[in-house]
């Protein structure tokens, strides 16, 4: 089985369509596992709640999606979010803030742990460091753990002896699924933060037990241009070129 892991989206329909058609040239996904934040910023929640619900999928929620979902006060997000959330929870319709409504903050998958921020804090906390993956560890069961919302290709694994390594993640350098712990982000679909404009996605081979990242470049000027129309902030609109 090939399953697909996705994170942060964003409403990012041509990113999202894009890494769809990419893992079909591939050899194609046999199921979907996303990590959070499937709607904000971008300017098709709608239609990226649509698409998500046609795949297999296991998802769990964001801090956006709860946002939506009218779960978490729009005081917590920045100007930018905030003004974002309110134009997209005025396109949802009934049937969307339900689904995003009845997402689990944690999933277990067989071995795995989902959640989008960390197992520690799903909602909020952006796991960047070995120190906070060193104390994460501690907060799920499963052997690993997949993460997003640092919108960044993230590795940490943790070694015998239970100290942690942070392990370069990218398209070259895959992760065995084997005897070592590990906490993964496979980066943002929607809105990559790393200073690569691309999608990120990672697809997971359950016969090779390997998991292998991928970069796909997308037509970022028309989610730009939907973007100016519907009068997103103007922030949110270059940052997708800049992939910060």
């Amino acid at each position: 089985m090939r399953i697909g892991l996705l994170a942060d989206i964003h409403a990012n329909l041509a990113a999202f369509t894009a890494v769809l058609k990419d893992a079909e040239q591939r050899g194609g996904l046999d199921e979907y596992w996303f990590l959070g934040d499937i709607v904000n910023y971008g300017p098709d929640p709608v239609k990226c709640v649509e698409l998500v619900l046609r795949l297999k999928n296991t998802s769990v929620s964001g801090n956006h999606d709860l946002a939506a979902a009218g779960k978490i006060p729009l005081k917590l997000f920045n100007p930018d979010a905030a003004a974002a959330m309110e134009w997209t929870t005025r396109q949802l319709n009934a049937s969307d803030t339900a689904f995003l409504t009845g997402l689990s903050q944690v999933t277990v998958r067989d071995e795995f742990t989902l959640v989008h921020g960390s197992p520690r804090d799903p909602d909020w906390e952006y796991l960047v460091s070995k120190g906070q993956a060193r104390e994460c560890f501690g907060y799920f069961k499963t052997r690993y753990c997949l993460i997003g919302h640092s919108h960044e290709p993230l590795l940490f694994r943790q070694e015998e002896d239970g100290s942690v390594t942070y392990v370069n993640f990218t398209e070259t350098n895959g992760q065995v699924v084997g005897k070592h712990r590990f906490i993964l982000n496979p980066g943002s679909v929607g809105q990559p933060r790393d200073g690569d404009p691309r999608a990120s996605y990672a697809v997971y081979d359950t016969q090779s037990r390997m998991i292998k990242l991928f970069r796909v470049p997308y037509d970022i000027g028309t989610t730009q241009l939907k973007m100016v129309k519907a009068n997103l902030p103007m922030r949110l609109v270059a940052r997708l070129e800049k992939g910060l």
